[in-house]
């Protein structure tokens, strides 16, 4: 027996980074996965790697929540895990931050959101329970300079996850945020147009001296996926490495 044995979890963005990590390891412990995202030939290899099923899903698009559901309903049955993991991230100053550019970011993290949970609740109702997990951001907690698209999703992420949790509880769903600091993914680069990145300056930032890696979230997203977390509903998941245990006069030596 898994930890998620007889569990069907569908994740946003899992053909690499987070989700992907959180997919491998969900499958590890005998969930039935569903691995969504718009990076068809990437996802479609890494699904079929870990034993999963991947469905084509832009997390912005209500109908594409419609048919991605409804075809992991076919497939395994409707999903009583969701991991709402898909974002995007973009650089610039408020004044410099393009109406196209904040609605982008927008779309896809925070109405993305908000459209997994809106469609797999009810699924999740009729089925008995479930849990979400919303991946925000420890951004959703405090604020960067230049990221004001960013944060306001996260934030919002935040928010939503708090009203969810409280309007399904009595329905046995239950519904957490997660918020990782530094984690060594595709987005940073992503969003300065691919270039590489070197974090270690960004590592020597935090109080653990280092940058957090997928694996590393991927046991917070498995623990509250898992019935280990059945008491745990409306609350945040730090995965920071510190950072928000700081503020700004602290020194972290």
């Amino acid at each position: 027996m898994g930890r998620l044995t007889g569990k069907v979890a569908l994740i946003t963005g899992a053909a690499g980074g987070q989700g992907a990590a959180a997919a491998r390891r969900f499958t590890e412990e005998d969930a039935r996965v569903v691995v969504t995202d718009v990076n068809d030939e990437a996802g479609k290899e890494f699904a079929a790697e870990i034993g999963a099923h991947y469905v084509h899903l832009d997390v912005s698009r209500e109908d594409e929540w419609t048919a991605a559901v409804a075809e992991a309903v076919e497939v395994y049955g409707p999903p009583n895990v969701l991991v709402n993991n898909a974002g995007i991230l973009h650089f610039a100053l408020l004044t410099e931050t393009a109406l196209d550019d904040y609605m982008r970011v927008i779309q896809v993290n925070q109405v993305g959101t908000f459209l997994g949970m809106r469609t797999v609740a009810p699924l999740m109702v009729d089925g008995g329970g479930g849990s979400i997990v919303n991946v925000s951001s420890v951004e959703g907690l405090a604020a960067t300079p230049a990221l004001t698209a960013y944060t306001a999703s996260k934030f919002a992420v935040r928010g939503m996850t708090k009203v969810a949790a409280l309007e399904l509880a009595r329905k046995g769903v239950r519904v957490n945020s997660i918020h990782p600091g530094a984690i060594e993914t595709g987005l940073l680069p992503t969003a300065l147009g691919g270039q590489p990145v070197d974090l270690t300056y960004v590592g020597k930032r935090v109080p653990l001296k280092r940058v957090g890696q997928p694996p590393e979230i991927a046991e917070l997203v498995l623990f509250l996926a898992s019935d280990e977390s059945s008491y745990c509903t409306g609350a945040e998941f730090v995965a920071d490495g510190g950072v928000t245990a700081a503020h700004s006069l602290s020194s972290f030596g």
